[in-house]
């Protein structure tokens, strides 16, 4: 039964049927399909397929002529003009790439026939030269955005395209992939075309990539071609620590390659257009095709329905609908109805926007491991990469890397780097500018005894160096000088004439239009050097620095206190330190201070103590004043002769910059000098030269010249003014380069170990000095010096005071008895003193008698 089914199929399909067929005929649909591929034979059947259910389904019957293309552009026009001159069909489905369906399009349109064409990329011209062209597979412009996503999940910034040489592809596919990766920061390293059908320059091909240095392949292949491809890869060891990620005409079709050709391809990542296998119409057609597939071609290894066969099962469905609805209106209401042709099919939505099909969306990541591939998750045009498409499912826009664990071809545990140093022996060819202003950053010196004739030294050299021993891997690296600018040398490597640039190379925005930068070694910043000249203000009073008026005040009072305690004690020994108020008050400052120079003359142990004490304080305050006042007078002040950039723009003077920098620009543009008023220096000494003949009143240098200027000259110039935060020296690579990121990290290693600090010391070390500039308020001796040195002459007198007072109380007990108030008692005070001033003579005759105040001449003189 099978037997006589087929080839009742083939009958009806080749235009053979009998007189019943031809009575209900209702439409003849023609088809191009190429009879060798599994591409083909998938859409046969499926077609034949779509032809059954619709008589069905609609009682409309269909006549369907299949034709035989053989890949080859010129059967399929035969095809057509055979198919609408003798077998007078109405449309014509098929036509798999570009260039049949051009020449399909073309007689169609000379006789008013739809053409569906199964093409994954019509041109925009195309649909304006031919009407009646219809493209009846979805764009596949998104699957080179998914191809891109996969490449920057991975960090990988270049890729090399192996295409067919043929036209579709060079249109429909490079051009939307180079502006996919663009958008992700990435690039397409190298284009490889190989002719449609293998060939033995094939090995040649894959053996200069391998020599390379670029391991991440995007595939675009027909299925014989890449089955092919990976073999010899295999064979040329080219799978491990490579990527291999393919697109939808292979991976389409992954479910059909049988165990030895898939085992080549162990590892590949593939983009795959999605469609839902859901649905009770989808479960039949997938049960009835298995079992027709099975019977028509045995010797196929999988008889499963791909995304070729539900694409041709609605194609032949679309044209079926538009001719029931047309009622036989001729070929334009068959046109119009194709267009306005809205329901859902096997594959996706069927909708037609500028005659070709709603562009495919969503796209499926596979991961081919064992026998058959593994469905990794999906990726949505604007949402990104989830595990499911479904309405609870979580998108991650940037990385696939929580889709799971990936086996990478070779099976290696880690991700592919997707790039390897070097290959064949290469060494990286890197740049040095021979330029520098400042030797001690690059220097190069011809040498004879040399392998490259010249020896290479510096900072630079040595931070390249150091970062090289932290890379995780060996770089064969050739250094070569150069003799041009800074921005010439940056350009070289855009030119690939240099694999990377080592040296003080300022890090400038306009520099990133050739190449890259590591982050910077050095510090960041233009300054403004000056020169300086002595401070000479406040000089009068300089004997006042060494003490803080806080220790003067505090010395004055102690001084004073201890004048009053030797004044009180003393007063009853010495007839000079008695007399009127102002005498005394003159006598105990005078006392304070002429204490200090000898003890002769004291003659109570009590004030003997106190100033013995007081001299070793004044000792130790006095030789400290004079230690600290030397010191200010030996320590230089200095100031810069110009304050700020505005008052050289005010006064038109002229500065200075490195020549061959991006300083001048940067002066001239941002700054506001004018051009004439700035000059140029190749040497630190002409700097220094100018700057002290008033040549220019400023240089601006970056940062880490300006430390090697400073510290130079450090007793002439100094830093002044704002820092603009610019430049930094880095090291430079191409745009895209691999090396870039291990060479940043490396570099971050050094400077986090410590090892770049010592580097910077090491080339200062035999040019340092101490720092010009001082603060007087650090300098300057405050009573927190000798705190404790006041307090213990400070008690010392207290002490005495208290000794004296109590050693003499009966005294006073007597005073207060007499009087009885503290008021009486400075009076009788008073008094006494008016009573000791008046001559002798005069006192018999006072008003008080004597005897009022018995002893009272004994007993205050006591006091």
């Amino acid at each position: 039964m099978a037997l006589v089914l087929l080839f009742t199929q083939k009958a009806i399909s080749d235009g053979d049927g009998g007189a019943m067929e031809k009575d209900h005929i209702k439409g003849i649909i023609g088809a191009i399909v190429d009879y060798n591929s599994r591409i083909g034979k998938e859409e046969k059947v499926a077609m034949e397929l779509a032809r059954e259910d619709i008589y069905g389904y609609n009682n409309q019957s269909l006549v369907l002529h299949i034709k035989n293309s053989r890949r080859d552009p010129f059967q399929a026009a035969l095809a057509a003009d055979d198919l609408i001159n003798m077998q007078q069909v109405e449309a014509i489905v098929g036509a798999q790439t570009w260039e049949e369906a051009s020449l399909v399009a073309e007689i169609c349109s000379q006789a008013r026939i739809p053409i569906l064409s199964f093409a994954d990329a019509t041109p925009q011209w195309a649909t304006e030269r031919w009407p009646f062209l219809y493209q009846a597979s979805p764009n596949q412009y998104a699957q080179m955005k998914a191809v891109a996503a996969i490449i920057q999940s991975w960090e990988w910034y270049r890729v090399i395209v192996i295409y067919e040489d043929t036209e579709s592809v060079a249109t429909g596919v490079i051009s939307p992939l180079s502006d996919a990766l663009r958008e992700v920061g990435a690039e397409i390293n190298q284009l490889v075309a190989l002719p449609p059908f293998a060939s033995s320059s094939l090995s040649e091909e894959l053996g200069k990539l391998k020599r390379g240095q670029c391991r991440v392949f995007v595939v675009h292949l027909s299925l014989p071609l890449a089955l092919h491809l990976f073999k010899l890869a295999k064979e040329m060891e080219m799978m491990e620590d490579y990527v291999w990620i393919t697109t939808d005409p292979i991976t389409s079709l992954v479910h059909s390659i049988n165990a030895s050709s898939i085992d080549s391809m162990q590892g590949i990542l593939g983009v795959k257009s999605y469609y839902p296998e859901t649905g009770d119409h989808f479960h039949d057609f997938y049960h009835r095709f298995r079992q027709r597939f099975s019977l028509e071609y045995p010797k196929e290894d999988n008889h499963e329905p791909g995304k070729h066969a539900v694409q041709a099962y609605d194609a032949i469905r679309t044209i079926a609908l538009a001719m029931g609805e047309s009622n036989m209106g001729g070929s334009k209401k068959l046109l119009q109805k194709i267009f306005s042709s809205d329901f859902q099919g096997l594959s996706t939505k069927i909708q037609f926007t500028d005659r070709k099909l709603s562009p495919a969306r969503i796209f499926q990541i596979i991961n081919v491991m064992g026998k058959s591939y593994r469905e990794l998750g999906f990726w949505s045009e604007g949402l990104g990469f989830s595990e499911s498409i479904d309405k609870r499912a979580t998108y991650d826009n940037s990385s696939m890397k929580t889709l799971g664990q990936i086996l990478w071809p070779g099976g290696p545990l880690y991700t592919p780097r997707g790039w390897t140093v070097t290959s064949g022996g290469q060494v990286l060819k890197i740049g040095v500018p021979t330029g520098s202003t400042f030797k001690q950053f690059v220097d190069i010196v011809y040498d004879d005894h040399s392998e490259n004739n010249f020896s290479f030294t510096g900072f630079s050299i040595e931070v390249f160096k150091a970062t090289l021993e932290n890379l995780p891997f060996h770089l064969p690296h050739k250094l070569i000088p150069f003799y041009g600018t800074y921005d010439q040398i940056v350009e070289e490597v855009y030119l690939k004439k240099f694999d990377a640039v080592v040296g003080d190379v300022s890090i400038v925005a306009n520099r990133f239009r050739y190449a890259e930068f590591t982050q910077p070694y050095t510090e960041a910043g233009l300054v403004m050097i000056v020169p300086v000249r002595s401070r000479e203000s406040n000089k009068a009073w300089l004997f006042m620095k060494p003490f803080t008026g806080a220790m003067w005040l505090l010395i004055v009072i102690i001084n004073v206190y201890n004048g009053f305690v030797v004044w009180l004690i003393e007063r009853n020994h010495c007839p000079d330190l008695k007399g009127p108020v102002l005498n005394q008050v003159g006598t105990l400052l005078w006392l304070s201070f002429s204490t200090l120079l000898s003890l002769n003359g004291l003659h109570s142990n009590l004030t003997r103590m106190t100033m013995l004490v007081w001299l070793f304080v004044v000792l130790v305050i006095t030789q400290s004043y004079t230690a600290n006042l030397t010191s200010m007078l030996t320590v230089q002040k200095l100031e810069p002769t110009v304050a700020d950039v505005e008052s050289l723009l005010y006064t038109n003077a002229m500065v200075g910059y490195c020549k061959g920098s991006y300083v001048r620009a940067y002066l001239e543009t941002v700054i506001g000098f004018k051009r004439q008023n700035i000059k140029n220096f190749t040497l630190p000494e002409e700097f220094a030269q100018a700057l002290r003949s008033r040549e220019i009143e400023a240089v601006f240098l970056e940062a880490p010249l300006a430390k090697l200027l400073l510290a130079k000259y450090c007793k002439g110039f100094i830093e002044a003014g704002p820092r603009y935060k610019i430049g930094g020296f880095g090291f430079v690579f191409p745009r895209g380069s691999p090396l870039l990121p291990d060479v940043s990290e490396a570099l971050l290693k050094v400077s986090e170990s410590g090892k770049l600090r010592d580097l910077e010391n090491s080339m200062a070390a035999s040019e340092t000095c101490s720092e010009v500039e001082s603060n007087d308020e650090d300098h300057r001796l405050n009573p927190n010096s000798f705190w404790a040195l006041f307090i213990i002459t400070g008690g010392t007198s207290t002490v005495t005071l208290v000794i004296y007072v109590f050693c003499h109380r009966w005294n006073v007990h007597d005073s207060m008895h007499k009087h009885k108030t503290i008021w009486r008692l400075m009076l009788a005070v008073m008094k006494y003193w008016g009573y000791r001033k008046r001559p002798f003579s005069r006192r018999v005759s006072d008003t008080a008698s004597p005897r009022s105040y018995p002893n009272a001449s004994n007993s205050w003189a006591q006091v």
